[in-house]
């Protein structure tokens, strides 16, 4: 990939951010008000519920961002596609963030919920695994110097652990969890109406974040990756392009 290439994606990338970053602070503040004040007390958690929209939001952007990071790592891999390369390296942070909150998350809800803040439990166990294959993606880039080394050797780690996702989103069905089954499928939903939308605008605003998070963070890598051509020496000077 040509060097004009990258910094066409980082114009364009530059200015997308501040729409999605705007997008997912709106859709917060709503979900957070209706998650909190307009939502009704659950019958059988009280209010401890109220950190599904937490939760959830994050267990489902941390998976969905790995699915993406491993798409984007076999068309490198396909492709010898640096962009794309750039693109996986840059999601892994905030996919290894959202993991973290799910989990941490998770813990405060099951106190209440099961009596214990962890259990080895398939769902659970499955997610941290999840959270590691992260952290090894990450550290694996950060040992190499070589970035296209390290391009293709985090890759596999994406790739190979892509087979996790469909384990923790079926957990629940294929084994006898401590987890709660399922409140949403593509049929129905055990949810009040108020709440699966309070649900919806979370997890719409973790997108809108989680977009705005990783083009900001691509927007380094290339800065960083391109340093010694004078567009990027001039667009790291001034803070913008």
């Amino acid at each position: 990939m040509h060097s004009s290439d990258l910094q066409a994606f980082y114009r364009k990338a530059g200015t997308l951010i501040p729409y999605f970053m705007g997008a997912a602070l709106v859709l917060f503040c709503v979900g957070f008000y209706m998650g909190f004040f307009e939502c009704p007390i659950e019958a059988r958690q009280g209010n401890s519920y109220r950190i599904i929209f937490i939760h959830v939001s994050a267990a489902w952007l941390s998976m969905f961002l790995y699915v993406l990071m491993a798409v984007f790592s076999l068309i490198g891999l396909w492709k010898n596609n640096t962009l794309a390369f750039i693109v996986a390296q840059a999601m892994a942070p905030t996919g290894a963030l959202m993991g973290f909150i799910a989990l941490f998350s998770g813990a405060f809800w099951g106190r209440p919920t099961w009596g214990t803040y962890w259990v080895w439990d398939a769902r659970l166990t499955s997610m941290l695994i999840l959270f590691f294959l992260y952290l090894g993606f990450i550290a694996l880039h950060s040992a190499i110097d070589d970035k296209r080394r390290a391009d293709r050797a985090a890759s596999v780690i994406s790739i190979v652990g892509v087979v996790n996702v469909p384990i923790i989103y079926f957990s629940v069905r294929w084994w006898n969890t401590l987890h709660q089954g399922a409140s949403i499928t593509s049929r129905s939903t055990s949810m009040a109406e108020i709440m699966l939308y309070t649900l919806l605008i979370m997890v719409a605003a973790g997108m809108c974040y989680g977009a705005g998070v990783v083009l900001s963070r691509t927007r380094t890598i290339i800065l960083e990756r391109e340093r010694r051509q004078a567009w990027a020496q001039k667009a790291a000077l001034e803070g913008k392009l």
